[in-house]
């Protein structure tokens, strides 16, 4: 018997397995099904005996435990065939590295697809191909127009993102944890099992939220920890069988430079963190969203019968892992309790326990879940500590810095920006000396060098609106926990966006409205319809996150790192500034571009980049002066439970990743998406363009950064008007005392990490590249 590398770890475990009772008709009809779609004898890929130990009949009826018979066979066939799919690849084109053979399969995939049903589809060529026609066919029928929609976009995501998997083959290279996890997504699959729960559950999503913040992460907490336990069961055949390089273990592994079962550990607290984060989503966001969106008592019901159908799939799917003889899983060692085994409430044993240890999972988990509402605020950490930041890129300044400067100082008083706003407590947070400070035309003249003195002004205005908003917010209506006065702010200010051309806006109210509607009409004169809505989008992202901000802060709750991650960017304002870069290319570059996994990829990678160097940065500010729980580094700290200088380590290496992504998809992924849609040179010199817009980005926030007066320690004591942090003078003193102790027990940093995580962090200081300013 081969050794296994690593012990499973305590999963946690919070729905138990259930079995369905069409089991035994599944299996005898898959088989039949997978047969006559070719893909058992002669197929070169399966044989009966490989179906037959696979059990996806087993693997569907854990799944899916409530559904008709019928239900079950249509269900279990699309999971032979997913699965026969990635090892059809696998062979064909994996194994033989060959991406040009692998684009031509791939690209003949959605025909096979068509939104009418009345669509002629060509002549299957494959059992890849057979199947899916049949698959779709008997599917669709029952279910909407926008779930056939989400459902092909998902599918073509899992077909074509095996793409990047063969790509990083070809390059012998391994993503990042953050690269990782939103690639996994896409080509793991389970946002395509997410919608055959509506299908088997008979519970579409309705419409009106499909696209919500709730669905959105009800959707991807359950993706990624589906595909992480995946990832810790499958380590031992995708690494010493496959040579496969996207596992999550091994991706761990390599970024926090430890053992295999130390990473699978890690790997087994990043599912717990997930599906943890997946019951705070339904217990605290989705009531609010039922109320907003004023839904139906039917459709409320849809979507808790969606997120029940999410749970079951959960369970299941650790039970056949336990039972598959695919995975690592200890010989099977539930195999003893038998596939038709019930399960009983009163007897711990059987059915939906086999990974348990009760002991260990409700401690590990426990006292993970009690952190993440436990933090002591305003705890004294000193002067935020700098590690060499990895910046290959120059900052080329503007010349007309100087102009702006004063330019942006009238504009913000003019707006009402620098005095308290009538009859609103607690809004006078800036002054004239404060801007000044902050000095904000510093960073437009790094993002923009080439821009004219007029663009260069706006742009300014621009990052002052937004941090004005980004201050206003948590001052304003989270020292009172106002979450609905927030949420009508946001409503208002999304009123001062106007699309279409002449639509009325009202008459703004305060200086967040003024400063809005002024930047607003300035910005977007020239644009279209549909470029206005595109960067209105954008400029929504970024409020709907202040208010998922202020969420947080009033349950005292530590955010989920994917999840604080993914936010982080929109509270940033990322999307609304590349967004803002994008307008210009007008039509000359195809929507599908921006849509792409490639350009998604280069442009997360960036703004994970300027979002965690600003953690980094406002470190004290945000923990010993503003008592915050939204830091990138006290998220590391809080997951690993680990000190600030080994947080910090670990944040400034996935900095250091994520510009090293930015850099290979700039130079390898790029030219070949260029390729894939036959661009136009005018295209192609767009979008290099663009690639240098993002650098300056870069290059231009970190500048900034260094060079405003809103971050080190003697200007947080001087905009305080005290000398110690925010609280001083207000925290009781057994919480001053516990702070105090915690800050203590960190220590002095020397500069030199060390601790979990901070191998590979080492490495990556040696070889930074000084910045060039």
């Amino acid at each position: 018997m081969v050794a296994e590398p690593f012990e499973l770890p305590g999963f946690y475990l919070p729905y138990p397995a259930r079995m369905n009772a069409g089991l035994e008709e599944a299996r005898r009809h898959s088989k039949e099904w997978a047969r006559g779609m070719g893909m058992l004898e002669g197929s070169g890929v399966w044989g009966e005996g490989d179906l037959d130990a696979h059990d996806y009949a087993l693997l569907c009826a854990y799944t899916h435990p409530d559904c008709s018979a019928d239900v079950l066979s249509l269900v279990t066939d699309w999971y032979v065939w997913v699965f026969f799919f990635d090892d059809h690849f696998l062979e064909a084109f994996k194994r033989t590295q060959d991406r040009v053979g692998g684009k031509a399969y791939l690209d003949r995939l959605p025909l096979f697809m068509p939104m009418d049903l009345g669509t002629p589809v060509p002549e299957p060529a494959n059992p890849v191909e057979a199947g899916l026609a049949d698959l779709w066919a008997r599917t669709v029928p029952s279910m909407s127009e926008g779930w056939r929609a989400r459902f092909r976009e998902s599918t073509e995501h899992l077909l074509n993102e095996s793409l990047w998997e063969l790509s990083n083959i070809n390059a012998g290279r391994l993503p990042n944890p953050v690269e990782y996890i939103e690639m996994r997504r896409k080509v793991g699959g389970a946002p395509w099992s997410a919608g055959l729960v509506e299908f088997a559950a008979q519970a579409e999503v309705p419409a009106a939220v499909a696209g919500a913040r709730p669905l959105r992460v009800l959707r991807d907490t359950f993706a990624d920890a589906v595909h992480l336990r995946n990832d810790v069961f499958s380590y031992q055949r995708e690494t010493e069988e496959e040579g496969e390089l996207s596992n999550g273990v091994l991706v761990l592994e390599n970024f926090l430079g430890c053992s295999t079962q130390e990473a699978a550990e890690a790997v087994n607290d990043l599912i717990t963190s997930r599906v943890q984060q997946f019951e705070n989503t339904v217990m605290t966001e989705l009531p609010v969203l039922f109320a907003e969106k004023g839904l139906s008592p039917r459709e409320c019901a849809d979507v808790l019968a969606y997120a029940k159908g999410l749970q079951d799939w959960q369970a299941g799917g650790h039970e056949w892992h336990m039972r598959s003889s695919r995975y690592m899983n200890g010989g099977g060692e539930a195999a003893d309790a038998g596939a038709g085994a019930s399960w009983s409430p009163f007897v711990f044993g059987g059915l939906g326990t086999s990974g348990a240890d009760v002991r260990k999972a409700v401690a590990v988990t426990g006292a993970k879940r009690v952190r993440n509402f436990t933090h002591v605020p305003y705890q004294k950490v000193g002067p935020s500590q700098l590690p060499d930041f990895f910046m290959p890129f120059a900052t080329m300044l503007s010349p007309h810095l100087d102009g702006a400067r004063v330019n942006t100082v009238e504009w913000a008083r003019r707006m009402g920006l620098l005095r308290p706003q009538a009859g609103v407590p607690l809004s006078g947070i800036w002054d004239e000396g404060k801007l000044k400070d902050y000095d904000f035309p510093l960073c437009a003249a790094g993002l923009h060098p080439d821009a004219t003195p007029e663009e260069l002004d706006l742009s300014s205005q621009w990052l002052t609106w937004g941090t004005y908003g980004d201050d206003y917010y948590p001052a304003v209506f989270g020292a009172v926990r106002n979450l609905a006065g927030a949420k009508a702010c946001n409503a208002r200010l999304s009123a001062l966006m106007p699309v279409e051309d002449g639509a009325a806006a009202p008459e703004p109210a305060n200086a967040m409205e003024r400063g809005l509607a002024d930047l607003w009409v300035r910005t977007t004169e020239s644009m279209d319809a549909e470029a206005r809505k595109t960067f209105r989008d954008s400029v929504e992202a970024m409020t709907a996150g202040w208010i998922w901000e202020l969420e947080n802060q009033a349950l005292h709750h530590i955010p989920d790192p994917v999840d604080y991650i993914e936010m982080r960017r929109a509270t940033f304002g990322s999307d609304m500034t590349m967004s803002l870069s994008r307008v210009g290319h007008g039509r000359r570059v195809p929507e599908e571009i921006y849509r792409s996994g490639t350009m998604r990829s280069l442009e997360n990678a960036a703004a994970d980049y300027a979002t965690l160097m600003n953690d980094v940065f406002s470190y004290q500010k945000e923990i010993e002066y503003e008592g915050e729980v939204h830091n990138g580094v006290l998220v590391v700290q809080n997951f690993f439970d680990c000190d600030y200088p080994t947080a910090l380590a670990i944040v400034h290496d996935l900095m250091t990743s994520r510009m090293r992504e930015f850099q290979h998809v700039a130079a390898n992924e790029l030219p070949v998406l260029y390729d894939d849609f036959d661009l136009s040179e005018e295209a192609r010199a767009l979008l290099d363009g663009y690639v240098k817009e993002l650098e300056n980005w870069m290059s231009g926030i970190l500048t900034w950064h260094r060079g405003c007066r809103r971050y080190r320690e003697e200007d947080l004591r001087r905009h305080k008007g005290d000398k110690g942090g925010m609280g001083s003078g207000v925290r009781s003193g057994a919480v001053a005392g516990a702070a105090e102790a915690v800050a203590a027990g960190a220590g002095e940093w020397s500069g030199r990490p060390t601790g979990l995580g901070t191998s590979a962090a080492q490495v990556a200081l040696r070889q930074a590249t000084p910045v060039r300013q």
